[in-house]
């Protein structure tokens, strides 16, 4: 691994004066939003959307593909950065562990930004729960607001996989604890305050959207919002340095931006806008990592970020892996891969290829090699994207650093530069109902959606309330393209089920659950925690 240089060299990389930049640190600083204006005469960058087929539970690479085509576009002699989410300490504990590459492909310092990476998901959590500590003490100190406590919806948050906290009472003990009441957390990741600090394009916006915070409903039926009760300028104070993007760098000393952590199977999925915007501004490419398959992080980033954002994908790279073919080939992640199952699941790649084509941008298809992976099965891939007139290149990225991802690169850059519209599926003016019935048939391959009891009463009251407008964020299941994890390779004509609504008014869209998806996970029978320990020396062991 290389050693690390100091974030004032990475920084002159980006030619940042002085005042564009505060290092936390020795290896991280926090950007200025100053760096939002374009520079003068500048063309912006283009942006690179890192997706993949459905992955097996180990992922299928597209961190360390991120920071591997990163690398490999600057060996090419291009000006990329690459744009990441922060690590949520639940999977860095759980059972995925932690979201900073791997091999020769990691940004760096990796175990500071596994852990307590500069504050934000501490000011996040703290800003979320502030906002139910002051909603209870509103209800406990005369409730001026008329809010009726069983409509409330806003949970609290905390970024750890706890699945007993899914649902809890509150107020227990006498009138002097507050008012009994339901309630529940999410885990950081999946909590609104977490999607509208990424989805915020400055401070005003930002104040903006958490003022629209929607909590429950008054006893005449109208919602009530955080700028209700004054709540707005203290989640300011909390979020004041959350909100600036941070700097690290890549093991081959390539700048990377670190913002926000919103997971993709239950939120939005892809790293802050803020961050996305000055790396714009600042290079030629920028790589931008979207969560688990094109299905999930690729569909929102075109439905929901983009419309908020402005910006347009230039290019989308699509992950591959013999591992995760055979796996929706086969239907079991521990059978030894095979031709036969192998060809089976690039039906699963087909579907997301499909799906990408209907947001009109070029495709590249990325296979992640390792080490044991058979010279046939390998074949195979690149014969069926060549079938299908896709670009394919290997991402050797893990054992080679960019070296490994140059050709990849090459691929990347010539997609790029063709034309391309990019859209959304749906408009504004579509129906709530109609917009998941879109997503549900035209990317996951349903054929028919089922309402659970109540569910469609409360979108068509979310209509008349005047958030039909709103796209919609569909939390499922990452494990397959349909809302049941036993699905495997490309299934049609199965029903989507629809289990809860959750109004988002700040950040913006209206989450639909399909299926048995929980927005705060639970620890498996043996998580990365138990691994983990610190040494005499202080060295953290066992963090993956």
């Amino acid at each position: 691994m290389s050693n690390l240089l100091p974030i004032s060299e990475i920084a002159s990389q980006l030619n940042l004066r002085d005042s564009q930049f505060e290092p936390w640190g020795s290896h991280s600083a926090k950007l200025s939003l100053d760096l939002l204006t374009p520079p003068p005469g500048g063309a912006p960058g283009k942006l690179i959307l890192v997706t993949a087929m459905t992955p097996t539970s180990a992922g299928e690479g597209k961190t360390v593909t991120t920071i591997g085509l990163t690398q490999g576009l600057r060996r090419i002699g291009k000006r990329a950065i690459a744009t990441l989410r922060e690590p949520s300490l639940g999977p860095v504990f759980g059972m995925k562990g932690g979201a900073t590459g791997g091999g020769k492909s990691q940004v760096l310092p990796a175990e500071k930004i596994n852990l307590h990476f500069n504050g934000d998901f501490h000011a996040i959590t703290s800003a979320h729960n502030l906002l139910s500590a002051i909603l209870d003490s509103h209800l406990h100190h005369g409730n001026d607001l008329s809010i009726d406590p069983g409509s409330i919806f806003w949970p609290r948050a905390l970024d750890m996989n706890d699945r007993s906290l899914r649902q809890v009472i509150t107020g227990l003990g006498g009138k002097a604890n507050g008012a009994p009441r339901e309630a529940r957390f999410v885990i950081t990741a999946a909590s609104e305050i977490m999607a509208i600090l990424a989805l915020s394009a400055s401070r005003p916006d930002l104040r903006s959207r958490l003022a629209s915070i929607a909590l429950g409903y008054d006893t005449s039926g109208q919602i009530v919002r955080a700028g209700g009760l004054n709540a707005t300028g203290a989640l300011m104070v909390l979020l004041n340095d959350a909100i600036l993007p941070n700097l690290v760098q890549t093991t081959e000393h390539a700048p990377a931006f670190i913002h926000c952590g919103p997971f993709a199977n239950i939120a939005h999925g892809t790293a802050s806008v803020v961050a996305q915007k000055i790396a714009l501004n600042l290079a030629e490419y920028v790589i931008n990592e979207t969560g688990f398959a094109a299905d999930l992080g690729a569909e929102k980033y075109f439905d929901i970020v983009m419309p908020s954002s402005g910006i347009q994908p230039s290019c989308a790279v699509v992950i591959a892996s013999i591992r995760s073919l055979a796996h929706q080939g086969s239907g079991n992640e521990r059978i030894p891969p095979t031709v036969d199952s192998v060809r089976a699941g690039l039906a699963n790649l087909d579907r997301h290829l499909q799906n990408l084509r209907q947001f009109g941008v070029p495709v590249v298809v990325a296979i992640n090699r390792f080490h044991d992976d058979a010279a046939g099965q390998l074949a195979l891939i690149r014969d069926f994207c060549r079938g299908q007139n896709v670009p394919v290149a290997d991402s050797e990225v893990f054992a080679r650093g960019g070296e490994g991802a140059v050709e990849l690169a090459e691929a990347v850059v010539a997609a790029a530069s063709q034309a391309s519209e990019p859209r959304s599926l749906y408009g504004p003016d579509l129906s709530l109902e109609a917009k998941i019935e879109t997503i549900a048939t035209r990317v996951y391959g349903a054929g028919a959606v089922y309402f659970e009891s109540g569910t469609r009463k409360q979108l068509q009251k979310l209509a008349a309330l005047g958030f039909g407008h709103l796209p919609v964020c569909i939390a499922k299941t990452q494990s397959s393209i349909s809302d049941n994890p036993a699905l495997y390779g490309a299934p049609r004509g199965f029903t989507l089920t629809v289990t809860e609504v959750l109004l988002s008014a700040g950040a913006g869209f209206v989450v639909v659950v399909a299926g048995n998806m929980m927005r705060m996970p639970g620890l498996g029978r043996s998580p990365q925690a138990l691994r983990m320990d610190v040494t005499a020396q202080g060295e953290i062991v066992g963090l993956h």
